[in-house]
């Protein structure tokens, strides 16, 4: 560790200075050798790091949604060569070459901020052997070494000797307790954050490098930290377990305002965005015009959830534009009235449930046997009851034994023309 932290020997005195000056402020404030002033001027450190780092991690994000793109192509290649590991490795990273994304972006921040870690660790590694290094001098490196963070030195580690610690002003009680305390902390917010990314915000319906690479990492992260947090001194802790807080809490902002397509946290964005909006009637915030436009944009590319939300506003008579607002629909605008009582779109409802029904074969023959001289006209809709005086037709005039309309189309005659004469039998 000595050895790599040497490596960065270059940026120690920029770090160094920075804590100088943070703990000129704090020191005037708790006392300059209270382990209040040095640990907020670490976490002070940490904070202006993050803080620099907003738009590499806004790149990442941006790398990130490039990756979530590709999915269908990548989807496309793993069922193509699902028996050719080589070839289908082959093929995503031509995929990732002409796209412009690379799969190991979501590291970039963790590669950015490991040159001020090992800065950091030389700085207190020199403050642990009496050392001055870059701007701390000797009266800054007494104070440094009589603060403590709930009875641990700065400059303790885990590992360390009763000789060495006793040499610092504390118990090896102490510093073993508070260096367990703060790795097993370190290490859970490091998997807790892994994890949410993982179970929240990630799309599960194409397993892809980057998936297998974040599955890896909620593993792989916290046991290393685990490991080498024994060798770190106490103000290294302080400083990766704010960097870690620090991680998690701009995981969450992402995950509840901006999450993954295709993920949970989409769902339940969503959701949330879907009651605001048949609340209050319009998109209000910026963020959310964004997201609006992206799923109108995406048209019959959109996945279950986006279909939801936007089937959820056409419900409620609303339509999403293609510039992110929501107005109201042009079949509820046609609806609304000046009373609010009557409305185009009831009449049209009413109008086609009035329509007469298709009359049957039986209903078509009887209508045409009705007299010429009945001008009363009658619909297939109305039921009209005969008179009780009057009697059926057929039962004033009985009809002969085979005299009816059916007898004579057996018999081959014709109704009204011309007769067919009849064919001489044959004796």
């Amino acid at each position: 560790m000595d050895t790599i932290a040497s490596l960065f020997s270059f940026i120690t005195t920029p770090v160094s200075w920075v804590i100088v000056q943070f703990h000129t402020v704090y020191g005037a404030i708790f006392g300059p050798d209270t382990g209040w002033a040095w640990g907020l001027s670490i976490v002070s450190l940490v904070i202006l790091i993050r803080i620099c780092l907003i738009p590499l991690f806004v790149k990442q994000i941006k790398a990130t949604r490039a990756m979530q793109t590709l999915q269908p192509e990548m989807k496309k290649i793993q069922e193509r060569y699902k028996n050719d590991k080589q070839r289908q490795s082959e093929e995503m990273m031509k995929l990732y070459k002409e796209s412009g994304t690379n799969p190991l972006s979501s590291c970039l921040p963790i590669l950015a901020q490991s040159p001020f870690f090992f800065a950091l660790y030389h700085v207190l590694n020199g403050i642990a052997s009496g050392q001055t290094i870059g701007v701390i001098n000797a009266s800054l490196l007494e104070s440094a070494r009589k603060a403590h963070i709930f009875g641990a030195p700065l400059a303790a580690k885990f590992k360390d000797g009763s000789a060495t610690v006793q040499a610092l002003g504390a118990t090896v009680t102490d510093v073993r307790v508070v260096t367990a305390v703060m790795i097993v902390l370190m290490s859970a917010s490091q998997f807790y954050t892994q994890r949410q990314l993982m179970t929240k915000n990630v799309d599960t319906t194409v397993k892809t490098p980057f998936m297998q690479q974040q599955k890896m990492l909620m593993y792989v992260f916290p046991v290393m930290f685990a490991v080498f947090g024994i060798n770190f001194p106490v103000g290294v802790l302080v400083y990766w377990l704010t960097t870690n807080v620090w991680t998690m809490g701009q995981q969450m902002y992402v995950i509840h305002n901006n999450p993954t397509p295709g993920s949970k946290a989409q769902a339940a964005y969503l959701e949330r965005l879907t009651k605001h909006v048949t609340h209050h009637g319009k998109v209000r915030r910026r963020s959310e015009k964004t997201i609006v436009k992206a799923i109108v944009a995406k048209g019959r590319d959109r996945n279950e959830f986006e279909r939801k939300f936007i089937n959820g506003l056409n419900k409620a008579g609303l339509a999403a534009q293609a510039d992110g607002t929501v107005v109201t629909s042009e079949t509820q605008a046609v609806a609304q009235t000046e009373d609010g009582t009557t409305t185009a779109t009831a009449t049209a409802s009413a109008a086609r449930r009035q329509q007469p029904k298709r009359q049957t074969k039986a209903q078509r023959q009887s209508g045409g046997t009705k007299q010429a001289g009945d001008d009363t006209p009658t619909t297939s809709l109305e039921k009209s009851d005969p008179p009780q005086d009057a009697k059926p037709a057929a039962a004033e005039q009985p009809q002969k034994p085979g005299s009816g309309t059916r007898s004579k189309a057996q018999s081959g005659q014709r109704k009204g023309g011309p007769q067919r004469p009849k064919s001489p039998s044959k004796k």
